[in-house]
C-alpha cells in the first residue's frame, strides 16, 4: 500500500504551517501514523518542491523505505507515535514565538485558559539536547508525560495529536499562547489561573466544548 492520500496530506499540512507563519523555510517536519508504522517528511527538501513520492516510510522496526532520507528528527517522531497510542500525527514547527521561549527555556504558565488544551496546567519546555538526538528524543517525551504539545530548548515546538489537522490546529494555538505570553511578560507578570479554575477547564474540554470535530 503507497499511502499516496496520507503523504499528500503531509505535504498539504507542513506547506500550511509555512503558509500560517507558524514555521519557516524547511526547518520543521511532520508525521502520520499507518498501520505498522509512519510516514514522515524528508530531510532538507522545500516543501513546494515535494511530491508524494518524497514521503519516507518507516516502521517501528526501524525500516525506511523511500527514495528519500527521513527527517533529522526522526527519532522523536518514531518514539512518540510508538509510546502514544493517543497520537495519529506529530508536527515540529519552528515559530518564532515558540522560538523566543525556548531559547529562554521557559514553561508556560496558566496565564490562559487555553494552555489547556495541550493536556496540562502548563506546557512544558523539555530540556536541550543536540537536534536529531536521542537524547533530545528522550527529553520530549518527558516533557510530553500527559501533554500533546511541548517547547524543546533552544529549538522550538512539538505537537502531537490524533490527526494532522488537529496537530496543525494546536500547534497554531500554541504558537499564538507562546506569542501572547512574550508579550505580556513585557508589561509585567501575568495573573496566573489557580489549579481549581484550569480543572474546571479541563473538564470542559473532555466534554468536547471548543474542540474541533474529528474529520472522517
Amino acid at each position: 500500500m503507497n499511502w499516496r492520500a496520507e503523504r499528500e496530506e503531509l505535504i498539504a499540512t507542513v506547506r500550511e504551517m509555512n503558509a500560517r507563519g507558524i514555521n519557516q523555510g524547511s526547518s520543521g517536519n511532520a508525521s502520520i501514523r499507518i498501520e505498522d508504522g509512519y510516514l514522515i517528511t524528508p530531510s532538507g527538501m522545500a516543501y513546494e518542491d515535494l511530491v508524494p513520492e518524497d514521503i519516507v516510510e518507516m516502521s517501528f522496526d526501524g525500516e525506511v523505505s523511500g527514495r528519500r532520507n527521513p527527517s533529522s528528527e526522526w527519532r522523536f517522531h518514531h518514539d512518540l507515535l510508538e509510546n502514544r497510542p493517543d497520537f495519529g500525527a506529530i508536527l515540529h514547527t519552528h515559530g518564532k514565538a515558540a522560538m523566543t521561549l525556548a531559547c529562554q527555556r521557559l514553561e508556560l504558565p496558566p496565564f490562559h485558559y487555553m494552555i489547556a488544551v495541550a493536556g496540562g496546567n502548563t506546557i512544558r519546555c523539555a530540556d536541550y539536547a543536540t537536534f536529531g538526538t536521542q537524547e533530545l528524543s528522550d527529553n520530549a517525551l518527558k516533557a510530553m508525560d500527559g501533554r500533546k504539545a511541548c517547547l524543546l530548548a533552544n529549538h522550538g515546538l512539538l505537537v502531537g495529536e490524533v490527526s494532522l489537522a488537529r496537530a496543525l490546529s494546536l500547534a497554531v494555538e500554541v504558537e499564538t499562547l507562546c506569542d501572547t505570553y512574550w508579550r505580556i511578560l513585557q508589561i509585567g507578570k501575568p495573573v496566573l489561573l489557580s489549579e481549581a479554575e484550569m480543572d474546571e477547564v479541563k473538564a470542559q474540554f473532555r466534554k468536547g466544548y471548543g474542540m474541533p470535530p474529528e474529520e472522517d
